[in-house]
């Protein structure tokens, strides 16, 4: 396995594909492409996660750089808290859902956002012309509970009814899989007025299950919350930015669905009349709520960055993606679980139905994915191919490409890390996805 560059940072095996020096490379280089000033630098609870941000801070230091050390906090904290004390910029110690042996590093420039394309192309060319020069020395600040603000920030949040929230007492589960929300989600609930049971809350970077927060990794907090006749159980990944929810039977919603409640009660709070921007692979139910209050629905290709320029474009104050990130303009530009559980007890103070109840009135949407390798198959022939074999459907080349109909769709896209080709699909049935995925995949298998 290689290091993976990409959009999305840098991440690697620790030991063998990141290593120190790839490490200090490219913290180098993100120093050499920042504006002047101080960087914030934060991590998620794996093991090794103390060793690399002690690597981090004396590489920067040794770059002229005053490094402000938040240690454990959630990855979109760290967003937040950039854009809010105005750093050069910040990077977080983190592989996100990938498992415990993989580190890595999020880069996130001077408006809290992460890196776009143009900055990280930049930033990857620097890395092949370092230079050892040590500048005047920087210092390191430690910073305790540096998550506290974030919370304070989202108590106040306009759309929200908090005395609302507050007054509905509901008991919660919160399965933070020991990672860098341990701390403050469940401070985050409390706040709200919530009775909170922690299950998987010491940040030791152990993962006591799988680390994305998919229906199957979600076992223990099912049971917790039958348990404890919880309201809801909630569970985040762990870098703390992608947030799934369980109802009160202990039956997942999948995170899909985290989103469709946000939208939800944010458009029944706000009557606003902006455009809601998910990804391409994001549910059918976002355009079928967002139409309910006559709302559009943008779509952009898959990322998260891609989400959040196109919000910045257009002005939306509301956007995410279908894998339980929430995106809120008056917080930060960001997934944030902390902005999901707090937009997701505002829709459920909104009515006396119970979460199984809100989630069935939803439009119901049945969503697989799956994939196939390349071997000796060329993508975009092999794309073209499926393209010509529904010539009735509506096409979408944004990114790979997407067939859409009426009430289902296909999207079809090259994977940038893996020589696969994904293949997601919707449809209001099981039957008629497996139809969609199983007809793709034989196109795909035919020569």
């Amino acid at each position: 396995m290689k290091l993976i560059q990409g959009i999305s940072g840098v991440r690697g095996i620790v030991g063998k594909t990141l290593t120190q020096k790839i490490l200090s490379d490219h913290i180098q280089a993100f120093s050499n492409i920042q504006k002047n000033g101080d960087i914030l630098l934060a991590r998620d609870s794996r093991i090794h996660g103390q060793d690399l941000i002690k690597i981090a801070s004396e590489t920067l230091i040794k770059c002229g750089r005053n490094v402000f050390n938040y240690n454990i906090i959630p990855t979109p904290t760290a967003q937040f808290l950039v854009e809010k004390n105005k750093f050069a910029g910040g990077i977080v110690i983190t592989a996100s859902h990938n498992p415990e042996e993989w580190n890595g590093l999020k880069f996130i420039d001077y408006n809290g956002c992460f890196l776009n394309e143009e900055k990280n192309e930049a930033l990857f060319k620097k890395i092949n012309n370092i230079s050892n020069e040590i500048k005047t020395q920087g210092k390191i600040i430690a910073i305790k509970d540096g998550y506290l603000s974030h919370v304070e920030h989202t108590l106040k949040l306009s759309m929200i009814n908090l005395l609302a929230i507050k007054n509905k007492k509901f008991t919660v589960v919160i399965d933070a899989v020991n990672g860098a929300a341990s701390k403050a989600l469940p401070k985050m609930l409390k706040a709200l007025g919530c009775k909170v049971y922690s299950l998987h809350c010491n940040p030791n970077g152990v993962f006591p299950r799988g680390c994305e927060p998919l229906p199957h990794n979600l076992n223990d907090l099912k049971n917790a919350v039958i348990d404890n006749k919880a309201d809801m159980g909630f569970a985040t990944d762990p870098d703390g930015d992608r947030l799934a929810i369980i109802d009160e039977k202990g039956i997942p919603l999948g995170e899909e669905y985290t989103l469709v409640f946000c939208i939800d009660g944010f458009l029944k709070s706000t009557q606003s009349n902006k455009d809601i921007v998910t990804n391409l692979s994001t549910t059918l139910a976002v355009d079928r709520i967002a139409k309910k209050y006559g709302n559009n629905v943008i779509r952009t290709a898959v990322g998260e960055i891609n989400v959040v320029n196109k919000m910045k474009e257009i002005n939306s104050m509301l956007g995410g993606e279908g894998n339980g990130g929430v995106i809120l303009t008056e917080s930060h530009l960001g997934r944030d679980s902390l902005i999901g559980v707090t937009l997701f007890l505002n829709r459920m103070a909104q009515t006396n139905k119970s979460v199984s109840q809100v989630f069935q009135s939803m439009p119901q949407y049945i969503m697989l994915k799956d994939k196939i390798e390349l071997n000796n198959i060329n993508a975009e022939i092999a794309i073209n191919k499926i393209q010509k074999a529904f010539p009735k459907a509506k096409q979408n080349h944004l990114d790979g490409l997407k067939l859409i109909w009426n009430d289902s769709w296909l999207h079809i896209r090259k994977s940038n890390t893996e020589p696969i080709i994904r293949i997601y699909a919707e449809a209001p049935t099981k039957s008629e996805v497996l139809n969609l995925i199983n007809k793709v995949k034989s196109i795909l298998q035919t020569k």
